[in-house]
């Protein structure tokens, strides 16, 4: 399935090296229930996740804008960091919905190629505005008089602008490499969406290659969770300073939600991403992807909500309007 049949050039067996590898035109999931395995059940719990992810990010992203009181760095970087959420999710869940209803759970070899791309680049954008969030909240705790005239609105639209630019250059080289390398069977794929290591495993090429990529996914992750674990700690510190009791709950009430996103995203990142030569069976891999494919996605709009009574304002007044005004007229 999806495998032409090897096709030769030349004329003797000299010929054969140069000759045609099967190529592999479309891939099979493995990662997915038959549907006689009760695959229809995961399908609509699926389908409410991903709706509540699209509006309640939705509604976080529109709150904020509308909202003028909202209209600083960090609510900035909030309601983008929920912007691409929407697509994040939108990159994978989509399909994974369509193959829990379908008897063919396959994807083309070029729809593998974009949706590792715009997954892994969002991902990569995301991991970088996180990056960007810790060190706003570390500048206004930590250097609270320099704050205004350190994170200007140009320095952060540069920011967010920046953190967009790096996540979706910094794959485009692999993903051109990959595109370029032979796939001559088999076509499974043992995951719930593509993904590089998977992928890669299936190539006719060097397996050596597999272990480069694998350091430099680690080298990113961990330079990355290096440089917000620290500037969490040194937060944490300067929290601990403060001698009145209601200003440390107001400030650790700020950087609540971000080091429980961060934790959430990264800590399940880490744990399919650093393992190298490590393997999970099928069903602790696709436990793992769901987390942070799916379960963070779905968690982050209820951090970023509930517990933020602005962000909540902000909601109320964004469903409600009328109700809002006719409150204050009173």
């Amino acid at each position: 399935m999806g495998i032409t049949s090897p096709s030769f050039t030349g004329s003797s067996s000299g010929d054969m090296e140069g000759a045609n590898l099967s190529e592999v035109t479309e891939f099979l999931f493995t990662g997915f229930p038959k549907l006689q395995d009760g695959g229809l059940l995961y399908f609509f719990p699926l389908l409410s996740i991903y709706t509540f992810i699209v509006i309640g990010n939705l509604l976080i992203f529109f709150a904020v804008r509308m909202d003028t009181h909202l209209h600083n760095p960090m609510y900035n970087f909030i309601s983008i960091f929920s912007f691409l959420e929407i697509w994040y999710t939108t990159a994978t869940i989509p399909k994974m919905l369509s193959n829990l209803i379908s008897s063919q759970k396959t994807i083309s070899f070029i729809g593998c190629l974009l949706q590792m791309y715009f997954f892994h680049s969002l991902g990569n954008t995301e991991g970088a505005l996180l990056t960007v969030m810790a060190i706003d909240r570390y500048l206004a705790i930590c250097n609270p008089l320099r704050y205004p005239t350190i994170m200007t609105p140009r320095l952060c639209t540069q920011l967010s602008a920046g953190s967009c630019v790096f996540g979706f250059l910094i794959l485009l080289p692999k993903i051109v490499w990959i595109s370029t390398l032979p796939f001559c069977g088999p076509n499974q794929i043992h995951q719930i969406f593509c993904d590089f290591t998977p992928l890669l495993h299936l190539a006719c090429t060097d397996a050596s290659m597999i272990l480069v990529q694998d350091v430099v996914h680690a080298l990113a992750i961990l330079i990355t969770g290096l440089i917000i674990s620290v500037s969490y700690i040194r937060i944490v510190i300067v929290i601990l300073g403060i001698p009145s009791a209601e200003g440390r709950k107001k400030a650790f009430s700020t950087c609540a939600a971000h080091i429980a996103v961060f934790l959430l995203f990264f800590g399940s990142v880490a744990l399919m991403y650093l393992r190298f030569s490590a393997t999970y069976t099928p069903f602790w891999d696709a436990a793992i992807a769901l987390t942070f494919s799916v379960l963070a996605p779905f968690f982050n709009p209820i951090i970023y909500s509930l517990r933020n009574k602005d962000t909540k304002d902000a909601i109320k007044k964004l469903l409600c309007p009328q109700k809002v005004f006719n409150v204050r007229g009173r």
